[in-house]
């Protein structure tokens, strides 16, 4: 598939999304690529991160199948 095939197929597809938050974050992407610089964390992303990299310090984790077990209990209650 060509570039400009691919961005067509893309284009036509996006066309049909109404989830919000998902084509926020393909928007986000996009900037990104568009203004070819670099990304600039805000101070709350900053934060979060630096607790983040606490908890793993400290040994405070989850595995991704105990996280996978938690979201099909979630999904499986509603």
């Amino acid at each position: 598939m060509s570039t400009i095939e691919l961005r067509e197929k893309i284009i036509s597809q996006l066309a049909n999304i109404n989830d919000t938050s998902f084509l926020r974050a393909i928007k986000v992407l996009i900037d990104i690529k568009v203004e070819k610089e670099v990304y600039r964390l805000s101070d709350y992303q900053k934060e979060r991160i630096r607790l983040g990299r606490e908890q793993l310090k400290k040994g405070q984790t989850i595995s991704h199948d105990d996280i996978q077990k938690e979201i099909n209990q979630w999904l499986g209650s509603k």
